[in-house]
């Protein structure tokens, strides 16, 4: 021991004796919280580890699109990376102060203090309950497109107080889990592209929805695009009759997420087609009436009057309207 105690650092002696402790004491005492933060950090890379391994179990090597099963395990990973975070940093917190102090009053005393916090953390155990019942259920995952709390976005990250959506315009929407009511997963399972196409009056309409059919089929046996379908095109038929014309409807069943992509080409496909078939587009019509009225007035020629006739009108000055010279 004397030995140890002749080995010590100087500034280690200098802060035992400004706490008026052990030189020796102090040591041990630092020595045990540095094992205790190397065995958290070695914990934390081992949780990180079975997260990756979580992950490369169901890596299918296509870095473009994920899975449903790679989602879900992608999801899992992330809260158990963060979990695994929050549990060790704890842990070595308190095993760290108890290498110091007897943290059992501490702890005591936690209780009261927790039981007091808990009534203003509601929300923060509501987030918790409703982020683990997400991972549980699956009801999306990262990687997913949802609606949420009247915000559509990318999942990027979920933790068990929050999910974080990326719209459309690249903004990051944080939203906490207890907030959350209703879920709209656009991406879950496959997606369907609606494809609604209107024609003018004069179109014969079977033979325009044909031509729908066909660039359906041309599209679903492309290559390209053949990988994005989940299925053959359906032809719904004459959807409505509005004022400038007829709209047609054909339905293209995708993988999921992919719908968006298929609507855009879709369009141009069949924008090219129909003017190649001369089937026009419907425009609007408008039907104006005139109608030609003499403007009324008292009426002068008497019989004119009598027998139905529309007499001239009399104004004042130089536009006054005689009535007509008798014939002869």
């Amino acid at each position: 021991m004397l030995h140890l105690v002749a080995t010590v650092p100087t500034w280690i002696r200098s802060l035992a004796d400004l706490l008026e402790v052990d030189t020796a004491k102090l040591t041990g005492s630092l020595v045990a919280v540095l094992l205790i933060w190397l065995l958290c950090y070695l914990g934390m890379r081992v949780v990180s580890l079975v997260a990756r391994r979580i992950e490369a179990a169901v890596d299918d090597g296509d870095d473009a699109t994920l899975n449903e099963r790679e989602q879900r395990r992608h999801t899992i990973s992330e809260l158990l990376r963060s979990v695994g975070r929050v549990v060790f940093f704890l842990m070595g917190l308190l095993l760290t102060l108890n290498s110091f102090i007897d943290i059992r009053p501490l702890l005591a005393g936690a209780g009261i203090l927790g039981l007091a916090v808990s009534f203003g953390a509601q929300s923060l155990v509501k987030d918790v309950l409703a982020g683990f019942f997400f991972v549980v259920e699956g009801q999306f995952a990262v990687g997913d497109v949802i609606e949420a709390s009247g915000h559509s976005g990318v999942v990027e990250r979920m933790t068990l107080r929050m999910v974080v959506l990326r719209d459309l315009h690249g903004a990051v929407h944080m939203i906490p889990n207890g907030q959350i009511a209703v879920i709209s997963n656009l991406t879950r399972t496959w997606s369907r592209a609606v494809m609604d196409v209107a024609v003018a009056y004069g179109t014969d309409l079977d033979r325009a929805l044909a031509v729908l059919v066909d660039e359906a089929g041309q599209l679903a046996a492309d290559p390209t695009w053949a990988s994005r379908l989940d299925g053959p095109p359906e032809a719904v038929g004459v959807q409505s009759l509005a004022d400038g014309g007829a709209t047609l409807r054909v339905l293209l069943r995708t993988q999921p997420g992919q719908h968006w992509a298929v609507e855009r080409e879709f369009r141009r496909r069949i924008k090219n087609r129909l003017d190649l078939e001369g089937i026009e587009s419907p425009f609007t019509h408008r039907t104006l009436h005139l109608r030609m009225e003499e403007p009324p007035g008292p009426l002068v020629g008497g019989d004119r009057g009598a027998a139905g006739l529309p007499g001239p009108r009399v104004t004042s000055g130089r536009d006054a309207i005689l009535p007509p010279e008798p014939p002869a």
